[in-house]
């Protein structure tokens, strides 16, 4: 890291299959390592993909449950729990920053497959508190990015700022197998997202619709793109970006993770 010693990392990881969770691949393999490699933190925010609402809340419970948010997968999938403690102080926390924006103290949810799933490779523990912050999806991206700024003092206070999403996100399109290439408009799109970030042109990537016909193919949908937002919002002027995992799998998922520090 550079700048204050003591600022944490924010970072967004392209969390893809949910399979992943269980299954030896490159991606949990980066993701074990980005664990070992970053500052331990106090605590986690998570905000990820699936928790994609019209409203602002953050999980408030002590002990959030594990949500399988997903279907059509093995059975061993639907067994994994990830039993990290919740930090209700932090979910205040989370609400004092982001004042005077109403935001709910939820106590149904939990931590859904967009945290877990990477989270278990991060922390295989679950020693690690962890507090999800919902996205509202009514709002603008510039919403987004506002949010994370307005998350960013956090950083100074041991709390890891993680998003959860990906960059290109279309499954309509997505194709499985092992000989499948990636459409070449995931690949330029995943590249031109990793040039921005890296010049510090954060702005275009929150206008992002203007970005034209592959940002169109690659986001059908903003809710695993906004993630990214957020994470992009945290950033401090003296951050450095680095990349320790890319790709696109399935033809058309960018697997795309930063780390900002």
């Amino acid at each position: 890291m550079t700048g204050n010693s003591d600022r944490h990392p924010v970072i967004f990881v392209g969390h893809g299959n949910p399979m992943y969770a269980i299954v030896p691949n490159r991606f949990a393999d980066a993701w074990a390592t980005l664990g070992i490699e970053l500052p331990r933190p106090r605590a986690v925010l998570s905000v990820s993909a699936h928790w994609y609402v019209a409203g602002l809340a953050v999980t408030a419970m002590a002990e959030p449950r594990t949500i399988h948010d997903f279907g059509g997968f093995p059975r061993e999938l639907f067994e994994v729990s990830y039993p990290a403690p919740g930090d209700p102080d932090l979910a205040d926390r989370v609400r004092s920053v982001l004042a005077p924006l109403e935001v709910v103290a939820d106590t149904s949810w939990g931590l859904d497959h967009g945290s877990w799933s990477v989270l278990r490779h991060l922390y295989p523990e679950a020693d690690v508190p962890v507090v999800q912050l919902s996205i509202d999806a009514r709002r603008e991206p510039a919403y987004h990015a506002e949010i994370g700024r307005q998350l960013a003092p956090l950083r100074d206070e041991g709390v890891l700022i993680m998003g959860s999403g990906n960059v290109a996100h279309n499954l309509q399109l997505a194709q499985f197998g092992q000989d499948v290439q990636p459409f070449d408009w995931a690949v330029r799109f995943q590249a031109e997202v990793r040039s921005r970030i890296e010049a510090g042109d954060d702005a275009s990537l929150v206008n992002y619709p203007d970005l034209g016909e592959d940002a169109r193919l690659a986001i059908p949908t903003p809710d695993h793109y906004y993630p990214l937002l957020y994470a992009l919002g945290a950033r401090h002027p003296d951050d450095v970006a680095r990349f320790p995992v890319e790709g696109i799998d399935g033809a058309s998922l960018s697997m795309l993770s930063m780390v900002l520090g």
